[in-house]
């Protein structure tokens, strides 16, 4: 009986190692480093892609990865401005960001978003730990207006990183733990926050942006951007053909051709890699686990951005 069983067993099994086998060179070369992770798109809302990125995430750590996970959280704050009786509003991509808005952007994001991700990731360990970019001074930013028809407009409480200090990242990193950060940051002006209401001294930050300037603060090996599309088109709607590889000059040329909701993504994915990080990438997260995929497998998934090259260094 022995002799008919264990043929199938060998067999079956073989792919696992194989797939484990080629993993090796990557757990090799990225085990110890930072990889910030930009939690969006239907990944976000999408109960089983959830559950598969928290599975990724937690298979990082475990395998000497350092992971940080940025989030923002578009559909959720706009579905409780809905119930509030509140109106949406964009202005050039962003959203208009009103007192009252900004104290249900921090409700939703610190409160709902953040803990459903960090429960999700400690359900495998006690691992999660959640903060906002107010917590320990994380990001401080300055305010950012909305370009319409050449002219700048006033959207209220909404920033552009300033600058970042990220030693309660570190130390969380240090001692184990996967920081869920949501994007919120405090004011660089000493002299906001003096108006009515605790929001006066906040603003809401493109996650992307976010996670791209903390990619670069941290010296990340990689920014990994997940997204509701394969990756770059070449020539979008053309062509669905995905752009595997880019360099940043690369990038930079083809960014005023792109579509305006790509557009923070690939910005955040040129500020990283103009800034030490190695690699940013773009996947899609719709994909189950496109986090290893691109990670630990020879073919990889998505876009990925690199530095130029500059004379005699090696391929990232």
């Amino acid at each position: 009986m022995n002799d008919s069983v264990h043929p199938t067993r060998r067999h079956t099994a073989l792919p696992k190692a194989q797939t484990l086998i080629e993993a090796l060179p990557w757990l090799t070369r990225h085990n110890g480093r930072t990889v910030v992770i930009k939690f969006g798109g239907n990944a976000m809302v999408d109960q089983e892609l959830k559950a598969a990125f928290a599975q990724d995430v937690v298979f990082l750590r475990q395998a000497g990865l350092r992971p940080v996970v940025v989030h923002g959280g578009g559909p959720q704050i706009s579905a409780q401005l809905s119930r509030l009786g509140l109106e949406s509003e964009f202005k050039a991509g962003l959203r208009v960001t009103t007192p009252e808005t900004m104290d249900v952007v921090r409700m939703v994001l610190a409160g709902q978003v953040q803990r459903e991700l960090v429960n999700l990731l400690n359900r495998h360990g006690p691992l999660a730990v959640g903060m906002t970019g107010e917590d320990a001074h994380l990001m401080a930013a300055t305010k950012r207006y909305a370009q319409v028809g050449g002219e700048a407009v006033d959207i209220g409480r909404v920033g552009d990183i300033d600058s970042i200090e990220t030693g309660a990242v570190q130390a969380l990193l240090d001692d184990g733990r996967i920081p869920v950060i949501s994007s919120i940051a405090r004011s660089a002006d000493p002299s906001d926050g003096t108006g009515e209401g605790e929001e006066c001294g906040v603003f809401n930050v493109n996650a992307d942006t976010a996670a791209a300037a903390l990619a670069a603060a941290l010296g990340a090996e990689t920014l990994m951007v997940l997204t509701d599309v394969e990756g770059l088109y070449a020539d979008w709607p053309d062509s669905d053909e995905v752009i595997s590889e880019l360099t940043a000059t690369e990038l930079e040329k083809l960014l005023p051709e792109l579509a305006s909701g790509m557009v923070p993504k690939m910005e955040g994915c040129l500020h990283a890699v103009r800034n030490g990080v190695r690699t940013a990438r773009v996947l899609d997260g719709r994909v189950p686990h496109s986090i290893l995929l691109e990670i630990f497998t020879d073919e990889g998934i998505g876009t990925m951005v690199v530095p130029d090259k500059r004379e005699g260094e090696p391929t990232p």
